[in-house]
């Protein structure tokens, strides 16, 4: 549904008429049974800015009620959501005797994730916790609102311009959990200059080789490049280009 958005949205932003409008909704209005409430402005907590030069995307207001939440309204922020020269483990640190609010925030920064890939890593790490919290892992995450502190007017940004072909960069981190020894890998897939999909996780097997983590971080690239190369086909807009990995 959200490619659907989008390719209306394109339409909207290259035509800049409202006839293409009424018409598309005449048209929808034939197949379902709906109602047009104007121009998009919020989204199930997502702020959307609809300008002539694309769709950008925030959670910002989001974001500060998680920080208000946490009672960090005052915090100072940090330039980077994690610390990369530690790693955090299963049993370092003291036991949180009440982890629900640990589980609350890591829940809650979760779908913020929908709107900030750059935290994506940052969360997906400290979410792998939340079944028994320590002390070590609510200091990452409170790094994470410290984080947002000082970038709450970052979003996502899509601009309306042609479909020029899909381009994935894949990544992974071998060995890189200190517990399991299990790698996490990563990818990101622009259609054009648009970020369309991206993943941060931590593998469920364990890989031999540096090279065996990364043709498996690769695999799951390639696996999401597919789907969204035959999603566009069945909107009609099929790519030409072989995509580029």
């Amino acid at each position: 549904m959200a490619y659907l958005v989008l390719y209306v949205d394109d339409i909207i932003l290259t035509a800049n008429t409202d006839h293409l409008l009424g018409k598309f909704i005449t048209l929808m209005k034939r197949e379902f049974a709906m109602t047009y409430f104007g121009p998009l402005h919020h989204f199930l907590g997502i702020s959307v800015n609809l300008s002539s030069s694309g769709l950008y995307l925030s959670h910002s207001v989001y974001g500060k009620d998680i920080i208000a939440r946490a009672s960090m309204k005052n915090c100072n922020h940090v330039a980077t959501p994690v610390d990369t020269n530690s790693k955090l483990s299963a049993t370092s640190g003291p036991v949180i005797e009440d982890p629900t609010l640990y589980r609350s925030l890591a829940g809650a920064l979760q779908y913020l994730t929908f709107t900030r890939p750059d935290i994506s890593y940052a969360v997906h790490q400290v979410c792998l916790f939340m079944h028994d919290p320590r002390e070590p892992h609510m200091q990452s995450l409170k790094r994470i609102l410290r984080y947002l502190q000082g970038t709450l007017d970052h979003g996502l940004f899509l601009s309306a311009t042609t479909l020029t072909g899909l381009t994935a960069y894949s990544d992974a981190d071998w060995d890189g959990c200190p517990d399991s020894r299990r790698s996490t890998s990563g990818y990101c897939i622009f259609l054009g200059d648009n970020l369309v999909s991206w993943s941060s996780k931590r593998r469920e097997t364990f890989s031999r080789s540096s090279g065996e983590a990364e043709y498996r971080g690769v695999a799951n690239a390639v696996g999401e490049t597919t789907w969204l190369r035959n999603l566009l086909l069945e909107l009609h807009l099929p790519l030409r280009p072989a995509t580029i990995v």
